[in-house]
């Protein structure tokens, strides 16, 4: 065996991906019981490991050499079997450095808030005391510094958030408000799924700098693979693998006006990028086991709104998808963040006497150009491009894939 990422229960892991689009190697799954751990140790049947939760700590003492920087961290990521001596690393204070310099979040100098006293936790303080920062204080829920004690540390300059709180199935849910930290200069979040969490939004919506850890996911990867490999890689191959893996994640939200091709131009591109098509439309429809046209008439529009946010909710949660929305998603403010916590959202636009009405409640009985003047400050609130489908399919999905190459 080469290379391989150990852990109890890895499910559905992007490190073979990762590790093979940098290096090119052989690298595989390797799900261990507790008990067997030692027994690998003791064959030293590989080139190199990975480690992930629960195994961090447990395979420091199998190992002939720890690396002073993961020594003082407590946990070792990555192992190196040189000529049968194993070594020990921790690769992810690497990760959490790129992270930070990736996204302009300097350190040096600054007070840092790290939540969560974890194995995490401990990895960013060692990288905060590598960035230079100048004081660190970590937030746990039972430590002196606590949730509830969040306003001792309102001068806090720089946030990182390691807990799990806010990460996928639990969407929509920050560990804290932002209103705490008034005179913060950079929010991180080590969650990469969703893309972007209530944390993460809230400091986009301030003008913040912030990232989520998918940086970091592939930056302590491209560590371990030098480490491997005793080979250097370079910096633009990470960021390559990056945004291939950001490319795929991410989902393309379209919203317009009811009639304005977002289910044509959705299916479409979806085939052309190879994603998943949701229309939430038809999420609604088989939800209710009736038609959109027959909830508003038995149930009327707050009912479909109701069921529309559900929607909303369902599908922002999926990753890797084009999503198709109805024209009026933009009416409730609460459908944005699930949208955009892995999407970007783009307003498909259409001369106004080229839209159909035929089957669409809302346009039947709303003048159409009233409905647009109505909701055009709502789509521009939502979007973060806008495109113009006036013209040939092809050439709406060409804008829309160049939109997204530029974001």
């Amino acid at each position: 065996m080469e290379f391989a990422l150990l852990g109890e229960k890895l499910g559905h892991s992007f490190s073979p991906q990762i590790h093979r689009a940098l290096a090119g190697c052989d690298y595989q799954l390797l799900p261990t019981p507790p008990e067997a751990v030692a027994d690998l140790f003791r064959r030293r049947d590989f080139r190199g490991l990975n480690v992930t939760i629960p195994y961090k700590q447990t395979v420091m003492p199998l190992c002939d050499e720890i690396d002073p920087r993961a020594a003082a961290i407590g946990a070792v990521n990555t192992v190196v079997n040189r000529g049968g001596r194993l070594t020990g690393y921790n690769t992810d204070i690497d990760g959490l450095i790129y992270l930070a310099r990736r996204t302009g979040v300097d350190m040096a100098g600054k007070k840092v808030v790290i939540l969560g006293s974890g194995g995490t936790g401990r990895t960013a303080r060692a990288a905060a005391g590598e960035l230079g920062a100048a004081e660190i204080v970590t937030v746990s829920r039972g430590g002196e510094d606590n949730y509830e004690t969040l306003s001792r540390h309102a001068d806090a300059q720089v946030l990182l958030n390691t807990t799990p709180v806010g990460m996928y199935p639990n969407c929509g849910v920050s560990p804290v408000s932002l209103d705490a930290f008034p005179h913060l200069e950079g929010v991180l979040d080590v969650v990469y799924n969703p893309l972007r969490t209530a944390l993460l939004l809230e400091a986009r919506e301030r003008g913040l700098p912030c990232s989520c850890g998918l940086p970091m996911l592939v930056a302590q990867a491209w560590r371990a693979e030098e480490l491997f490999t005793g080979s250097a890689i370079p910096a633009e191959t990470v960021e390559a693998v990056l945004a291939g893996l950001t490319a795929q994640l991410e989902n393309v939200v379209l919203i317009g006006m009811p009639g304005c091709g977002k289910s044509t131009v959705g299916r479409a591109l979806a085939r052309r990028q190879g994603k998943a098509f949701l229309d939430l439309d038809r999420l609604i429809e088989e939800r209710a086991g009736k038609s959109i046209p027959a909830i508003f008439a038995q149930e009327g529009e707050e009912a479909f709104r109701t069921l529309e946010s559900w929607a909303v909710r369902e599908a922002g949660a999926r990753t890797g998808c084009v999503i198709s929305t109805g024209g009026g998603v933009v009416t409730r403010a609460e459908n944005c963040a699930p949208l955009r916590q892995n999407g970007v959202i783009i307003h498909l636009t259409r001369p106004l006497d080229r839209l159909p009405t035929a089957g669409r409640p809302v346009s039947q009985s709303t003048d159409l150009q009233t409905l647009w003047e109505r909701r055009r400050g709502l789509y521009a609130a939502f979007a973060d491009r806008t495109v113009d489908n006036g013209g040939p399919l092809e050439e709406t999905l060409d804008t829309i894939e160049k939109e997204l190459s530029a974001l």
